[in-house]
């Protein structure tokens, strides 16, 4: 059996950069994660390329002396251009409804979902029965989970918390999904 744990970055201060860093809040909460993790037999971490996701499972990373892999398609989705922050819940709300919609220079979620399972495959393929770390980001983790849960909407993406863990435990029978644990600030 194969086990991932998809992890929502934790908090980090909304800014349009995508660069963005860790607030300090989010910090706390990526020491959560791995005070959480740590006692389990993880063998590889994989991030996306983006700060706020790199820095969540750096400590992790820290305590089990294992480096962090770049996984490019762990990336946010890129909901779309000139989007005005005030519009975001609503602009997600409408990609959740209609997975081959996408805003002016964005992403379908069908198109995200395709990218981020593919990640998962491969990983599932080259890594057979470890235990693997994702870190990622909202949309796309639930688009991930989704694949394999059709329940999984846009209702579940509003209630991850930041930081957040699932686990994703895939065998030769099928799949099993649980949260790990959650946020409570």
């Amino acid at each position: 059996m194969t086990v991932f744990y998809l992890i929502r970055h934790a908090h980090a201060d909304w800014v349009p950069d995508e660069g963005r860093p860790l607030s300090p809040q989010g910090r706390k909460g990526a020491g959560q994660v791995a005070d959480i993790l740590r006692g389990f037999s993880i063998t590889r971490i994989c991030s996306s390329p983006f700060q706020r996701a790199r820095q969540t499972v750096s400590p992790l990373a820290d305590v089990l002396g294992l480096p962090i892999h770049i996984e490019a398609d762990l990336r946010e989705r890129k909901l779309g251009d000139g989007l005005a922050a005030n519009a975001f819940h609503a602009a997600v709300k409408k990609t959740w409804h209609d997975p081959a919609f996408a805003h002016p220079g964005g992403e379908t979620n069908a198109a995200a979902q395709r990218r981020g399972v593919a990640v998962l495959q491969r990983l599932r393929e080259q890594c057979p029965g470890e235990h693997v770390v994702l870190s990622t980001h909202g949309n796309l983790m639930a688009l991930v989970l989704q694949h394999f849960d059709p329940r999984i909407d846009y209702a579940f993406w509003k209630k991850l918390t930041m930081p957040d863990i699932y686990e994703l435990r895939m065998d030769g029978g099928g799949v099993s999904i649980a949260r790990l644990w959650q946020s409570q600030g």
